[in-house]
Formats: C-alpha cells, sequence, structure tokens
C-alpha cells in the first residue's frame, strides 16, 4: 500500500499513514473531474438575471404616429426593442443553471482530485490541529513549518473554533469539514493540508 507522512505543527513527522492503491495511485478520470467541476459551477450560479419582454415594458398602448405621411419609419409601439427604453428582444429570464449528477460521478471526481493531489505530492497530512489559542501569528508559522504556501486548502472532520479564527485572515487559505468536499475545492488550490482523521473518513466514504 502506499504510504503518507504524517507530521505535526511544527513540520516533524510523527509516523507513517497507509492508504489505499486504489483511491490514491489510480489515473485520475479528466471526464470525471470535468463533470464535477461543470456540475459545481453551474450549481453556484443563482440564474436570477432577468429582462422585460416587449408585453412587460410600460407604455407603448398608443401607435406613436400615423402610418403613412410623416417621412419617418413606421412604428407601431414605443415597447419595441428598436426603442431606447423599449423591449429586449430573446434577453435572458430566470431559470435554474443546476446539475444534479450521479452519486457516483461525485464520487468518481472527488476520488480522481484526491489521487491527482497525491501523485503531484500536493498532498500534507497533518496529526491534528490543535491550536492552544486562535492566533492567526501561530497558524500561519505552522503552514511555514510545513512548507505549505498560499493557495491552501485544510480539511478537518471536526469543528474547531481555534483553527477557523486563526485560518480567516490568510489570504488564499480555506478551511472545509471532509463531507463538504468536492472536486472543486480540490482542483482550485494549489496545495492540501488535510487532518489524519478526516483523511481516514474520506477513505471509507469514497471506497
Amino acid at each position: 500500500m502506499a504510504t503518507l507522512d504524517v507530521m505535526n505543527l511544527e513540520g516533524v513527522k510523527v509516523r507513517e499513514h497507509e492508504v489505499s492503491d486504489d483511491l490514491f495511485l489510480a489515473a485520475p478520470d479528466e471526464n470525471l473531474l470535468w463533470e464535477g467541476v461543470k456540475a459545481y459551477l453551474a450549481n453556484r450560479r443563482r440564474g436570477t438575471h432577468s429582462t422585460k419582454s416587449r408585453g412587460e415594458v410600460s407604455g407603448g398602448g398608443k401607435k406613436p404616429w400615423r402610418q403613412k405621411g410623416t417621412g419617418r419609419a413606421r412604428a407601431g409601439s414605443i415597447r419595441s426593442s428598436l426603442w431606447r427604453h423599449g423591449s429586449i428582444a430573446h434577453g435572458p429570464k430566470p431559470h435554474d443553471y443546476a446539475i444534479k449528477l450521479p452519486v457516483q460521478v461525485k464520487r468518481g471526481a472527488l476520488k480522481a482530485a484526491l489521487a491527482a493531489k497525491f501523485q503531484e505530492n500536493k498532498l500534507t497530512v497533518v496529526e491534528a490541529f490543535e491550536l492552544p489559542e486562535p492566533k492567526t501569528k501561530n497558524f500561519s508559522g505552522a503552514l511555514r513549518k510545513l512548507g505549505v504556501g498560499p493557495r491552501v486548502l485544510v480539511v478537518t472532520d471536526a469543528a474547531n473554533r481555534n483553527l477557523h479564527l486563526s485560518s480567516r485572515n490568510i489570504e488564499g487559505c480555506d478551511l472545509m469539514r471532509h463531507h463538504e468536499l468536492e472536486a472543486y475545492d480540490l482542483l482550485s488550490h494549489e496545495r492540501l493540508l488535510i487532518s489524519e482523521s478526516a483523511l481516514s473518513r474520506l477513505e471509507r466514504a469514497l471506497q
């Protein structure tokens, strides 16, 4: 089985963690990654854009001028899309962009993203995020000791108030729980920093 070094917040290796070869050594499926990212971004769209059609623009009940004899082009309503303040032809209307992926596809995309991070050596396992006090300086120092730069995703398996308060002011650092993880979250960050317990729970969920 493949192994990962488990580090403490001082950047010191404390032990090794065995991981599933099927999960971490398989070639990442780019099709699944694309499906997962496409669905995630589509589901984030609010879809509230709206323009007024000809029937929704106020006014225009009267013909602006007679049909012939004025020397001007024919006009039947000031609500025409050709007029300023008129309607919008074929404009967008509110609708739902959501894409519902099959569970196996969604899970496969997350597996592929995890495998990609592991194979690119961009996955770091931490024994536990035990911070004595909520202080950004301390956690920022821990990231430096672990050799983790900007754009890092920190994943835990339980709520951690000190970690939340310590990490929220670090630019490019995002904190998530393991059950909220999506393929897009992994791909949009340069490094993955995950607690050992969260990694174990993810492995069980993805098998």
